[in-house]
């Protein structure tokens, strides 16, 4: 098994190297974002729930979300060698929720992968991201406050898992496969994990 959670500010490049995980080690990609997107389209029962939470404006309470991962490692990833968990703890109370959820399988997470680009950076990617994909949230205004977020959320976070040992710091400014080439051998050097091609 090989379960990392890849976290980094909006714009650090997350969706990008995500899939250049799955690709070069089979594992199952968990989005929090899409998943609501996804229960809620398709109606069900904790869709229904996560659109009202989603309508009002309000962030989904850590215990809905823990029950649709725990559905989502049941079903969906149970034959997969490993998971990576993107957006996804964004807390501490869920990174003990998800430690209880992968203990109770019987494994853990080997590394948390954290893409870490300067501010500015951050800002020029997502203004750039906006101008070229016409995402409405990708403004001045709008970024300034999501990196605020995120900064007063994650850094307790990343302390966290510095703290357990399984923090791997990733310089995220640079050209897309030499970042990965770091991740990668920061995987092999944590859990001797080594790349299939």
């Amino acid at each position: 098994m090989l379960n990392l959670v890849l976290f980094g500010a909006p714009g650090s490049g997350k969706g990008t190297q995500s899939a250049k995980l799955i690709d070069e080690y089979g594992l199952y990609h968990i989005s929090t974002g899409e998943l609501l997107r996804e229960h809620i389209a398709r109606g069900t029962e904790l869709g229904k729930i996560a659109d009202k939470y989603i309508s009002q404006g309000q962030l989904i309470p850590d215990e809905l979300m823990i029950s649709i991962l725990d559905e989502v490692l049941d079903n969906e990833a149970k034959d997969k060698p490993g998971v990576v968990f993107d957006g996804f703890p964004r807390t501490i109370p869920q990174a003990n929720a998800l430690k209880e959820l992968l203990s109770r399988r019987g494994t853990g997470l080997h590394a948390v992968i954290g893409l870490e680009v300067p501010e500015e950076e951050l800002v020029e990617r997502m203004l750039k991201r906006g101008k070229d994909t016409g995402r409405a949230d990708d403004t001045l205004d709008t970024i300034r406050k999501r990196l605020q977020v995120y900064h007063n959320q994650t850094q307790p976070l990343a302390e966290y898992y510095k703290e357990e040992g399984n923090y791997l710091p990733i310089n995220g400014s640079g050209v897309v496969d030499e970042i990965f080439a770091e991740i990668a051998k920061g995987i092999e050097r944590t859990t001797g994990h080594k790349r299939r091609k």
